[in-house]
């Protein structure tokens, strides 16, 4: 794909974004049915007449979902209708089973709020256009191909076993005023609204399983120029590929546009492989769908002093919880900033919650765990080690089980499932070896190897005895304790400190 780099399209060309976010709640029986929602079932096992759309089967509003629903909205500083409706949004797809999708149309639940997110020192507040209440569909399993895409395929399964979990979809207004950063204020808002939706309870967002998943939006336009035609980018599922997804398409869009071309309305498929997407089809609108009332559902009237009293209960904004608790810690701004950047916050302060010094947790999620993270693809706080388990490794280190070396290869072990950090101590043998007679060995070998070195050191340079040291730890894999080693090697020189 032919591209202008996003620093520079960015000093062209104004960007306006927005995001569509879909989020499966995690009640425990589906949005309309008494049917299961547990991930991960035998296809096709969690169905019944009513989510399957069978002639005569007539849904339910599942008051779990709703609450659910109203809490969300309440905490992204919304408007709660007094009265509204499910509407029928009507297409043929195969992984729809009544041929329409049972929605909120003109009558959303939640209307009108925002979230604040910090984005590199700023505070940039991202306005929400409405949160409403659906089902979610069956999914389209497309097999024989490379790609998992229908194309190429050679026969298409479906699982109606997600059709019906309860799915809120949260739609921010056009965001502008980015400036050189729309990539990262999008990267930063769902950063923050999974944190919200998390700390509310109201689902597990786990966007590598799909229970949270991005539809980003991205036009450009010449300053002082109307909006442009914007492209929709679906079902992005990591904070990282939100990010690259609009950079990626600020940069396609501007060479486009510099070219003399035209930005086609359209859904774009995006490849965590290459960070590009690529055209899907045409996309539609409104009136497109006929959506038209739920004839099968009555309307939804909140009351007043139940949505008081959801407001009342709501926890804590997560980050009203973080300031407070980097100031408890003594974290400086600047960390602060770098773990937010980094989207390890909440991670970091899980460690020091585990057990770990609040410096030992930010070196290891903004040092090795960034950089492994950065080398899988994925985000650090996605990586197969927990909190706890980075804080069983600080232990160890604080203990003197483990050197910094070692501890690096315990977590990769980790990262690479051979278990916890104490079981892949003991299956690679890293504990420090701190017996003089082990030691002992090691310690006249180098002497033996590197006679120069010794002599500086009987001759009183006494800081060559670092090469020496160097030497015992290549011998022993890094597992001698250093500071025992030192005093063996001047021992056995007859050197004194």
């Amino acid at each position: 794909m032919t591209a202008i780099p996003y620093a520079e399209a960015l000093a062209e060309f104004e960007p306006v974004i927005g995001l569509e976010t879909h989020v499966e709640l995690g009640t425990a029986s589906k949005m309309f049915c008494g049917c299961a929602t547990e991930f991960g079932a035998e296809p096709n096992t969690q169905t019944c007449p009513v989510c399957l759309g069978l002639p005569g089967a007539l849904p339910v509003v599942n008051e779990t979902a709703i609450e659910s629903t109203i809490r969300i909205g309440l905490a992204l500083h919304c408007d709660i209708a007094t009265w509204c409706r499910f509407a029928r949004k009507n297409y043929f797809y195969p992984d729809m089973p009544k041929n329409f999708q049972t929605s909120q149309y003109d009558e959303p639940l939640c209307t009108d709020g925002y979230l604040d997110v910090q984005v590199k020192g700023e505070t940039v507040r991202i306005p929400i256009e409405r949160v409403h209440l659906e089902e979610d569909t069956g999914k389209s399993l497309h097999v024989g191909g490379a790609t998992g895409r229908i194309h190429g395929a050679s026969h298409s399964l479906v699982d109606y076993n997600r059709a019906g979990i309860p799915l809120v979809e949260i739609v921010t207004k056009p965001v502008t005023g980015t400036g050189a950063m729309p990539a990262e204020v999008a990267k930063a808002y769902v950063t923050e609204l999974r944190d919200v939706l998390r700390g509310l309870g109201v689902s597990d967002v786990k966007m590598e399983q799909g229970s949270m998943r991005c539809d980003v939006n991205v036009s450009l336009n010449k300053p002082g120029q109307e909006w442009g035609t914007r492209s929709e980018t679906k079902n992005v599922n990591s904070l990282r590929s939100v990010e690259r997804a609009v950079r990626s398409e600020v940069e396609r869009q501007a060479y486009v546009l510099r070219e003399g071309g035209r930005i086609v309305q359209e859904t774009r498929h995006f490849h965590e492989d290459t960070g590009m997407s690529t055209s899907g089809r045409s996309k539609e609108e409104a009136t497109d769908y006929r959506n038209f009332p739920e004839p099968d559902l009555v309307p939804i009237a909140p009351d007043v002093a139940w949505v008081a009293s959801l407001r009342a209960a709501l926890p804590e904004a997560p980050s009203v919880r973080r300031r407070k608790l980097v100031e408890e810690l003594g974290l400086s701004e600047n960390d602060s900033e770098a773990m937010v950047n980094a989207g390890v916050l909440d991670v970091v302060l899980a460690t020091v919650a585990a057990g770990a010094s609040a410096a030992e947790a930010r070196n290891w999620w903004l040092g090795h765990l960034a950089q492994s993270a950065n080398a899988a693809g994925v985000d650090a706080p996605d990586l197969p080690i927990t909190p706890a388990q980075v804080a069983e490794v600080a232990a160890l280190v604080a203990s003197g089980s483990l050197n910094a070396g070692l501890a690096r290869q315990v977590v990769d072990g980790v990262l690479a499932g051979e278990g916890s950090p104490a079981e892949v101590v003991a299956a690679r043998g890293l504990a420090i070896v701190k017996d003089e007679g082990a030691l002992s060995a090691a310690v006249e070998a180098a002497i033996a190897a590197d006679p120069g070195a010794a002599q500086k050191v009987r001759d009183g340079k006494v800081a060559a005895v670092g090469a020496l040291v160097g030497s015992v730890m290549k011998a022993t894999r890094g597992q001698a304790d250093a500071g025992m080693a030192r005093a063996l090697l001047l021992e056995k020189l007859g050197v004194s400190e």
